[in-house]
């Protein structure tokens, strides 16, 4: 396991530890407990004797059990799992010293307490054979220095080498064990780092494939626009023309609602005019040319407006531009970010039923930048949806009416124009979306 996974793996570990340790503790104070019966049956004469001495074994393991809920119980939890362990074991090798020694039954329990351990909490390799040479220690002693001695040997000597043979026995599981749980952490690990790589690839598929629509539809605007430029072009020349020689003559003069329909149909075909101009900045855009070229960011918002004019009927649209507005940038990907910001602007208006809909489009100087604020007095954006009006694909508006991709393509836009698209916004009152462009 390398180094970054290691510690992750480590404070997993201590929290695996804790939780077995807590019930293992808890689990030992009952089986203490329990052993009345087998000291009814075994010696019944020391009955009092021996449950005194259980309890004197349970209520510190009980401390300890408390403890482990505490933050000191957390750091020192492979300490605290030893003593308690030990607990059991000295009380069985004080019973052995108590009643036959060598011969004593309880040695069993020894056995017992070394496989659980082995096979049941996650101690190190360590630590096992730590725990068993102790256990071997405390079995000898109580033999040793038993009143009646070992006898021949013969006796102590093949009970120590079973207790030895169930220490070695407990140290093997606990190392497979604790190698199983390494490999079993380096496989969560892997997944968690896989599927957090998997969901980063998703989102930049889902921006990739937000940006390809978004330029598919400009590159459809784009070829509709230059079909349709020279065929409009010359009946709106031709038009305008007879409108303005139209006004020239004596009855148009004389007669003033002949003249106010003409001047209304020179200001319709000046507007189909502006639209058809609008249309050329995307259609003679060539793919290849450097898209970083000076343009006017006034012009742009105009552009942007007119464009955006079916979704902004009834609403008044205020300009406020500093004298020089001159920026360097893709105009025609910056129109596209103004048009997605108005319309959602008025999409937000109609929705909020507003009495007086308005739609601030505000810019300042900078530093070496212009910063461009898009306010609207709308319904706003609720705090829950905030911070994913940039995601792709995400929408409030109804099944069909948008795909949501418009806010997450602008973002990629105005994020390789140097800046970041922000968003500002309280729920019933207002919405703010800046960003800002080098100047030339």
């Amino acid at each position: 396991m390398n180094s970054a996974a290691r510690l992750p793996y480590e404070a997993q570990l201590s929290e695996f530890r804790l939780t077995y340790s807590k019930a293992g503790s808890i689990t030992s104070a009952v089986l203490v407990l329990a052993g009345v019966g087998l000291d009814y049956f075994t010696y019944p004469d020391r009955l009092f004797e021996f449950f005194m001495l259980r309890l004197a074994v349970v209520v510190p393991t009980i401390v300890v059990f408390v403890v482990l809920f505490t933050r000191f119980g957390l750091e020192k939890v492979r300490l605290l799992t030893m003593v308690w362990l030990l607990f059991p074991q000295a009380m069985i090798a004080w019973m052995i010293y108590q009643t036959e020694g060598v011969q004593s039954i309880y040695f069993v329990g020894l056995h017992l307490a070394m496989y659980a351990v082995g096979i049941i909490l996650p101690i190190s390799l360590a630590e096992g054979i730590v725990f068993g040479l102790v256990t071997l220690g405390l079995y000898v002693s109580a033999c040793v220095f038993h009143s009646s001695g070992v006898g021949d040997g013969a006796r102590l000597y093949a009970n120590s080498l079973f207790v030895a043979f169930s220490a070695v026995a407990s140290a093997v599981c606990t190392w497979f064990n604790e190698q199983a749980r390494t490999k079993l952490f380096s496989l969560q690990h892997e997944a968690v780092l896989n599927n957090a790589r998997l969901k980063e690839t998703n989102e930049t598929l889902a921006q990739v494939k937000g940006q390809l629509i978004q330029r598919e539809k400009m590159a459809a605007i784009g070829t509709l626009s230059a079909g349709l430029l020279h065929e409009l072009n010359n009946p709106v020349n031709y038009s305008l023309m007879a409108i303005n020689m139209g006004l020239t003559l004596p009855s148009a003069k004389a007669d003033g609602l002949m003249r106010e329909s003409l001047n209304d149909a020179r200001e319709g075909m000046d507007r189909v005019q502006s639209i058809v101009s609008d249309l050329k900045t995307f259609a003679y855009q060539k793919q290849g040319e450097d898209i970083q070229r000076p343009f006017l960011l006034d012009r742009a918002v105009r552009s942007a407006a007119r464009l955006a004019g079916f979704d902004l009927k009834g609403v008044d649209v205020v300009v406020d531009m500093p004298q020089d507005t001159h920026v360097l940038g893709d105009e025609p990907a910056i129109i596209g970010v103004l048009i997605n910001l108005l319309s959602n602007a008025g999409h937000a208006m109609r929705d909020a039923n507003n009495q007086d809909p308005c739609i601030g489009v505000h810019a300042e100087l900078y530093g070496a930048r212009l910063r461009v604020t898009v306010r609207d007095n709308g319904q706003g954006i609720a705090p829950e949806h905030l911070g994913r009006v940039f995601d792709p694909f995400f929408t409030t508006r109804d099944v069909g009416a948008g795909l949501g991709l418009g806010l997450s393509v602008s973002y990629g836009i105005v994020q390789r124009h140097g800046s970041t698209l922000a968003v500002h916004s309280e729920l019933g009152e207002w919405t703010e979306f800046s960003f800002d462009l080098a100047r030339p």
